[in-house]
């Protein structure tokens, strides 16, 4: 919802250029005779980011919103669906009309199957085909009209989208261009490029003699950092949601956002991840509740789940800090406890609340100064207010010191955003501050006052100054007014602008303590980085040596079970195989490497006196070592040698 939130102007842009591109064709303008003359295809270059994996919900959005108020004929390509033209054909045919092909059964047919008939994949098909789907629609009468069509135009536009442009090869999309350019005069045809990297794509990808055919608007999408903000200032940040981030599992998230695919879905899948690991393995998640159900959760607790109130490390701090007989009450009265544990957990609410009204008026502050000492983003500043007291940092007091520099303008802004937060916000303690900020947007008003009658006394002073002829009088008073300025005191402004910067840093200090120094916080914050390392880090490389050296791990086989450095002739053979293989130097001989590998697996077979010699191997086994070992080059454990013929090269080194 957010992002539809987000990409809203984006697909309300995309609407009306197609509605004017409709309309045009619609209405025989000299714009669109003009387009005709020249065959110039109707074009939205739809720049979207390299998050690849969140352009699907962008399309998806986009496609459903133009068939609620354009038009029911939109088809969605991919390049991987279309090598070439007559797939591309066969693709937006069979979606536009509604019909399933069998790529595999037409690959030498260029047709799609309508109901009985059988219609060539072409454009002049496709031509022929929407005439009698307008004429259709013309002939019904108009309740037929208001129940099936009635937010469509006359004509609606045939609209074609290329979900990832920059994978469709050069010759399909010249191919497709230029076809398409020769119709246009028939098909009101407008066509969408999703670019992941930059519209001058379009111009690498399409000689001169092919982009002249297109009519291009570009369209740019908010960038995936604004979205990941927004989707943490209405997730993480909200009052609706009790359970939180810790901040080890939010930098996590941020960094594999930031570092591997800026995917925003893969951060809301990451942040599902988290709710489902904590509510999985913290036994009282039963509380991360909201305030009106906690009440009745906590006189439902059980004596175990006090005990395990009891274990937990903030709570153990917490008892520490209290006087022997509450001690005392807290560890064996389970009434008691509960009473306790429901305050303090309305406190821990109740903390929430204000952390998120004061960190978005330290926000207003901090990204409004230069270089951004604390982050330009808010993400960047709740990282750094969960990790330590934020006013211990380095980068939090040059903020302070370059606050203490604003202007009078800048700083009466602030002040009045600062003060629509607190009000806006759901905290109940913050009448007096929202007084307090009041006052000194007053006190800056006065000063407007006061500044017009000290010019005014200046000028005035000048004046006099200037009347004064006498040279010992004239030295006299230029001297006073020297040792006045080597001493000069703080102007009003400077002083009051002081005791805003420090009004502020007391907020910070107050309400900004991070969230693991309060009790009971394990019951709302989910704070278990290395779990969630485990599930979204891959380390295929850790994976196969596990599965390859103890296929137990996967197979839960009890017979695949060895000890120590031990080798099972049950196990597959290329576990086999690959544990001979660590034993081995850079390279490794081949005849050398099957006699071990048939002597595993011939360990168990009883002595038979039909059995063949120990110097000729059995051809199965000979064909099980070749398979083996050729998968294992395949994973690329090894490689042929160069250098011997009958060796190949190691490739790996070092534990996993």
């Amino acid at each position: 919802k957010v992002q539809e939130d987000l990409n809203k102007q984006l697909l309300d842009n995309l609407v009306s250029f197609l509605s004017r591109s409709h309309s045009e064709f619609q209405e025989k303008t000299t714009e669109w005779t003009c387009q005709m003359k020249f065959r110039e295809i109707p074009t939205a270059a739809l720049v979207l980011g390299v998050n690849v994996t969140d352009h699907d919900l962008t399309f998806r959005s986009l496609s459903d919103l133009l068939q609620d108020n354009i038009t029911p004929y939109i088809a969605l390509l991919e390049a991987k669906d279309c090598p070439g033209i007559k797939n591309l054909m066969q693709k937006l045919m069979a979606q536009l009309m509604n019909c399933s092909i069998d790529v595999d059964s037409l690959e030498d047919e260029d047709y799609v199957q309508v109901s009985q008939n059988r219609i060539r994949c072409s454009m002049s098909s496709l031509s022929k085909w929407y005439k009698s789907v307008t004429k259709k629609t013309d002939s019904e009468t108009p309740s037929q009209k208001r129940t099936s069509s009635s937010t469509y135009w006359k004509s609606p536009p045939i609209v074609v989208i290329f979900k990832d442009m920059e994978s469709f090869t050069t010759k399909v999309l010249q191919d497709f261009i230029v076809i398409s350019s020769q119709h246009i005069h028939e098909l009101p045809l407008v066509l969408i490029f999703g670019i992941a990297t930059s519209p001058m794509i379009i111009h690498r990808l399409l000689p001169h003699s092919v982009s002249s055919l297109l009519c291009i608007e570009l369209f740019q999408s908010l960038s995936c950092k604004d979205h990941l903000s927004t989707i943490i200032d209405k997730l993480l940040l909200s009052d609706q949601f009790p359970f939180k981030l810790g901040e080890k599992v939010l930098q996590v998230l941020i960094n594999i956002f930031l570092y591997h695919d800026f995917s925003v879905q893969n951060f809301i899948k990451g942040f599902q991840l988290c709710i489902v690991e904590h509510f999985f393995s913290q036994p009282l998640s039963v509380l991360c509740c909201q305030l009106i159900d906690l009440e009745k959760r906590v006189n439902s607790l059980s004596h175990d789940q006090c005990e395990n109130i009891r274990r937990l490390p903030s709570f153990r701090s917490y008892v520490e800090k209290q006087e022997s007989e509450k001690q005392i009450a807290l560890l064996t009265s389970d009434n008691f406890l509960k009473e306790e544990s429901q305050k303090l957990l309305e406190d821990l609410h109740v903390y929430h609340y204000n952390y998120v009204s004061v960190l978005r008026c330290l926000h207003v502050f901090t990204s409004s100064l230069p270089k951004y000492p604390l982050g330009k983003q808010i993400r960047d500043l709740h990282c750094a207010c969960l990790e330590n007291p934020v006013w211990e940092t380095e980068e939090y007091e040059s903020s302070l010191q370059l606050a203490r520099m604003l202007n009078k303008s800048d700083l009466v802004t602030l002040l009045q955003q600062c003060v629509e937060i607190l009000l806006s916000s759901s905290g109940k303690e913050f009448d007096k501050t929202v007084e307090k900020l009041k006052e000194f947007l007053t006190q800056f008003q006065n000063l407007e006052a006061e500044a017009f009658q000290e010019r005014d006394v200046s000028v005035s002073s000048l004046k006099e100054l200037q009347k004064k002829t006498d040279l010992y009088h004239l030295q006299k008073t230029l001297l006073e007014l020297k040792e006045s300025r080597r001493s000069k005191k703080l102007t009003k402004f400077e002083m009051l602008r002081f005791e805003v910067v420090d009004y502020i840093d007391c907020l910070v200090r107050k309400y900004l303590v991070p969230a693991d120094h309060r009790t009971l916080h394990e019951i709302l914050y989910f704070n278990t980085a290395s779990v969630l390392r485990e599930h979204l880090n891959a380390a295929p490389r850790t994976a196969l040596h596990t599965a390859l050296n103890n296929p137990h791990w996967y197979l839960k086989n009890q017979a695949l079970k060895c000890d120590g450095g031990s080798i099972s002739n049950k196990a597959p053979d290329i576990c086999i195989v690959y544990k001979l293989h660590l034993e081995c130097g850079r390279l490794i001989n081949l005849v050398d490497w099957l006699e071990a590998f048939s002597t595993v697996v011939m360990a168990a077979e009883a002595p038979n006196a039909d059995t063949a010699p120990s110097d000729q191997v059995d051809d199965i086994i000979h064909a099980r070592f070749i398979r083996a070992v050729s998968e294992l080059e395949l994973l690329g454990f090894i490689k042929p040698s160069k250098q011997k013929t009958d060796h190949v090269a190691r490739l790996t080194w070092g534990g996993c």
